[in-house]
């Protein structure tokens, strides 16, 4: 499971942020999210407008972006809601960094599909890069997290790095996937494994075989 965040020194936090406020352009955007909500009901907003923000700090600190406590703040005001409902659903999802992370947020389902498909393997390829659980590589380039599942155990393992998941994974596959971003390569997203293109079987579907190529009627053969 994930570690409990160590919240930054408050002071440092205010000083650095206290004075944060939306871009024009996302100024406009936050604009468009809360006018999906009928009047009244703008609180609604809360989930896409932190992340949003939490975006704008990743940009302007070349990161994945998090949420310090005036960020949030800043966000609940623009929602007229109370700093602790924001906070609340700050703290509820992971996909909210409550504390610095690195350009690149790598975060390894140790749930049981994955760890029983290797996800050991996985960890050891960061650890192998220098990560540790729950930190910041020196550099600033990675931060390692492990989560719970994340909804791809037919392709386990897998890992989530920012927006990208990477899956069927090996020791091998991570390490070079690692690899190129810290060259400041894209690797290719999606399953690693050549033997298959989605989450398919290997060697291609098994069932309904007449549809890979067309549209093929079965009614006629029921």
């Amino acid at each position: 499971m994930a570690d409990a965040p160590q919240i930054p020194d408050e002071a440092e936090t205010r000083a650095r942020w206290g004075a944060f406020a939306w871009t024009a352009e996302n100024a406009e955007k936050a604009k468009a999210v809360i006018a999906r909500y009928p009047a009244g009901r703008q609180r609604s907003a809360v989930m896409p407008l932190l992340d949003l923000a939490q975006r704008q700090v990743g940009a302007e600190t070349q990161t994945q972006g998090w949420l310090p406590v005036p960020v949030i703040e800043y966000v609940a005001a623009a929602l007229d809601m109370p700093f602790i409902r924001a906070y609340e659903v700050a703290t509820f999802y992971t996909m909210y960094n409550l504390v610095p992370v690195g350009r690149y947020h790598v975060q390894v389902c140790g749930t049981t599909p994955c760890l029983l498909r290797g996800s050991d393997d996985v960890m050891a390829a960061c650890k192998n890069r220098g990560m540790v659980k729950g930190k910041t590589t020196p550099d600033g380039l990675f931060t390692l997290t492990e989560v719970e599942c994340m909804g791809t155990c037919t392709n386990a393992p897998m890992v989530q790095i920012n927006d990208d998941n990477y899956e069927d994974l090996d020791f091998d596959s991570m390490s070079r996937i690692l690899d190129d971003l810290a060259a400041g390569k894209q690797p290719k997203t999606g399953p690693q494994n050549p033997k298959r293109h989605t989450s398919e079987p290997e060697g291609g579907p098994t069932t309904l075989t007449e549809m890979v190529k067309a549209n093929h009627d079965y009614r006629k053969e029921w």
